[in-house]
């Protein structure tokens, strides 16, 4: 009996996480996990212009780090936020466990934005707010590879999405967290 009322009790429990993400319409809706573990409630970031990416710490694009940093300080008072996802699921670029992509990312880069706990960006298991991530406009359909950027304005819906090659401060990513943090 203990048995199947702690199975009842897991089921129901995700059930709600499903039920919670196939509502979920804006990314500020989603509930995720810090890099250290904790939830993390995203509705705190309601209001402000995020730049999403999935991250990884080798990779030819792990450079991105230090202008990402950048970005997020230059702008942080204006209301931007960056948000940092790691993903091994290109070329295994992200193998390290959170303490290690923890530590990597804040000797090598001092990264003081928020990261994440590691999650798959595609396929069946990739978390919930990557799938409502890929599934709208502009430019539906998967990631293409690691450091590939969601741009959300202050509203919570998807302003843009910028390729992984593409630097985080060139000038039409630069342009467009601009136009964003425009819009109050």
């Amino acid at each position: 009996m203990r048995l199947f009322m702690a199975s009842l009790i897991a089921g129901v429990y995700v059930m709600s996480l499903s039920a919670n993400a196939a509502e979920a319409t804006k990314v500020t809706d989603f509930k995720v996990k810090s890099l250290a573990g904790e939830e993390v409630d995203l509705a705190k970031y309601k209001g402000k212009v995020l730049l999403i990416v999935n991250v990884a710490s080798y990779c030819g694009n792990t450079k991105q780090y230090t202008p990402l940093q950048e970005l997020a300080d230059k702008y942080q008072s204006e209301g931007l936020v960056v948000l940092g996802f790691p993903c091994n699921q290109f070329g295994a670029q992200e193998p390290g466990s959170a303490s290690e992509i923890a530590t990597f990312c804040k000797t090598k880069y001092d990264v003081k934005f928020d990261l994440f706990e590691k999650i798959d960006v595609n396929g069946d298991d990739a978390a919930p707010i990557y799938k409502l991530l890929t599934s709208h406009e502009p430019g539906a359909g998967p990631v293409k590879w690691n450091f590939e950027k969601f741009l959300i304005g202050r509203d919570g819906n998807i302003a843009g999405r910028i390729q992984a090659r593409t630097q985080p401060d060139s000038p039409e990513v630069v342009k467009a967290i601009e136009a964003e943090l425009a819009k109050k």
